[in-house]
């Protein structure tokens, strides 16, 4: 068989797409070291000091096979690399570089270091000022990770790139071709694009380039992140609910709205029960609704018309002026006034329990021993008149038992 003319032995023929990357050895270094020294550095927040202080170590040992130093300054708080008279290969200063910004940005240790490979990218996408309302921007960030992180995983998946959305900035490493896709869809999500509709053009895509119809969209799409998901072990007998992006129906039938309806005033009586108010019914929901009407609202009046009503038209310039000022300066007398008791409610001294005078006291004194003593005059006559009764009704006995003895 007799291959093209650019079919030479340094294809790599199992990927059949691109040519192989050699790695740069110190052989292929024939000028030996560098005049110039180059270092980049970096600053890093409070929050990483502690996870890269323990993580150190290795990243030194990574750099050192490469012939790079680093130092990490936890006084000012940066980083920075620089080369030796170790280094052979004058890219690796970049991917140094990449390093320690990925680091700063909250990726680990073991991901990071991957950057030192001549396959893998990087790339840090800047969101924090693409949105300018503080709750929207939180709202697109979290559509770019998904609901349990379903759509992050599927743009990693498609993509074959590592994707961390952190703070104000999303940190992608992969092939390069494959880092402007990520970054198309992330720049397109803070635009109000869903990432969804990129994955499905992507997948549409590769459906296509297969000779199949996009009718198959669906199934195919579903079985390649099944085949990606089968490759890890620890997800063998787990579900894989969560990695699937769920598409949701926008357009519901009637009945479903009815439905909906009825759940969320079935709600809304629960909560008005449990306040002890009486529940409502759908016609008096109805009945509180606007009624239709195709005539427009009426006009409102226009400056002209209001100074015509009020007179203030056919008054002279000076006249007008005199009129603005006055009722200018008695807007700045009300507002003035205003601050006034707002500012004297502060030395408003607050109501005390003044302590009774001597006089109130002997008053109190004297009300008190005059209940007491005629508490007891009362007590006094009820037992004269208990004593009283008791004799009178011995009498009656003693006399009682005389007639029956006569």
């Amino acid at each position: 068989m007799i291959h093209p003319a650019w079919d030479t032995d340094d294809i790599d023929h199992l990927t059949n797409i691109s040519w192989k990357i050699d790695p740069f050895l110190p052989a292929d270094n024939k000028a030996g070291a560098f005049a110039e020294e180059s270092s980049f550095a970096t600053l890093f927040p409070k929050y990483r000091e502690k996870y890269l202080r323990e993580v150190w170590n290795a990243v030194t040992r990574a750099l050192d096979t490469h012939g790079v130093a680093c130092t990490l300054d936890l006084v000012h708080g940066s980083m920075s690399v620089r080369t030796t008279r170790k280094t052979y290969d004058p890219y690796v200063i970049l991917k140094a570089r990449d390093l320690i910004k990925l680091l700063a940005r909250g990726v680990a240790i073991t991901q990071a270091v991957k950057i030192l490979n001549d396959d893998i990218s990087c790339d840090i996408i800047k969101i924090g000022n693409l949105v300018q309302n503080k709750e929207r921007f939180v709202k697109r960030r979290q559509r770019i990770i998904g609901p349990d992180g379903s759509t992050l995983k599927a743009i990693e998946l498609l993509t074959q790139c590592y994707v961390l959305v952190q703070g104000s900035t999303v940190s992608v490493m992969g092939p390069h071709k494959s880092i402007k896709e990520v970054r198309r869809i992330v720049l397109d999500c803070m635009k109000n694009i869903h990432p969804i509709y990129r994955i499905k053009v992507n997948h549409c895509f590769l459906v296509l380039e297969g000779g199949r119809s996009d009718s198959f969209f669906f199934s195919i799409q579903e079985l390649m992140i099944r085949r990606e998901l089968a490759k890890d072990p620890k997800l063998a007998n787990e579900s894989w609910d969560r990695f699937l992006p769920n598409f949701r129906k926008n357009h519901l039938k009637t009945s479903e709205k009815t439905a909906k309806k009825n759940e969320r005033l079935q709600a809304k009586n629960v909560a008005r029960a449990a306040a002890g108010l009486a529940p409502e019914t759908p016609s008096e929901v109805a009945a509180k609704k606007k009624v239709y009407t195709p005539f427009p609202p009426a006009q409102l009046p226009r400056k002209v018309d209001l100074q015509l009503e009020s007179g203030e038209y056919f008054l002279k310039k000076h006249e007008k002026e005199v009129k603005e000022s006055a009722r200018r300066k008695e807007k700045q007398a009300e507002a003035t006034e205003k601050r006034r008791a707002e500012r004297a409610e502060a030395f408003v001294a607050p109501a005390e329990d003044a302590a009774p005078t001597a006089e109130e006291k002997k008053e109190q004194r004297r009300k008190r021993k005059a209940m007491e003593s005629e508490a007891e005059s009362s007590k006094d006559q009820n037992d004269t008149d208990g004593s009283a009764k008791k004799k009178k009704k011995k009498k009656s006995k003693h006399k009682s038992a005389e007639e029956n003895d006569s």
